[in-house]
């Protein structure tokens, strides 16, 4: 798959639910994720490797119950895409909702996504 239909797939898969589907099918094992922030309680800021990945998602199920979320995009650039995250969130250890609004640049190499990375802002 070239570089667009990985795009298309990661929304059309993130956006029926099937996020572990898009993990094991779009990336590589090898792959490195970057959060924008270090997260008080979640993994590290960078997980390298998909077993890190997949460990900081159900980390992150885990500590928040979602109410919607919305997938926009995606937006191409050569080897790299963007994809926007919305979610209406309630974290589970402080009760807190939560809006959140972000945005993910995907790099893509040989047929795979490589690197995540996360950009958002943490009203801090």
């Amino acid at each position: 798959m070239n570089t667009m239909e990985i795009a298309r797939k990661m929304v059309e898969l993130c956006g029926q639910g099937r996020n572990e589907e898009a993990l094991n099918t779009l990336f590589a094992q090898d792959m490195v994720s970057v959060e924008a922030c270090e997260m008080p309680g979640a993994p590290a800021r960078e997980c390298r490797g998909l077993a890190a990945v997949k460990a900081k998602g159900e980390w992150w199920m885990a500590n928040h119950e979602i109410h919607s979320a919305n997938i926009s995009g995606p937006w191409p650039h050569d080897d790299r895409f963007i994809v926007g995250f919305q979610y209406d969130v309630t974290h589970k250890p402080s009760g807190q909702r939560i809006k959140m609004d972000e945005a993910a640049l995907y790099t893509v190499n040989n047929g795979k996504i490589v690197r995540e990375e996360f950009f958002y802002d943490m009203g801090g």
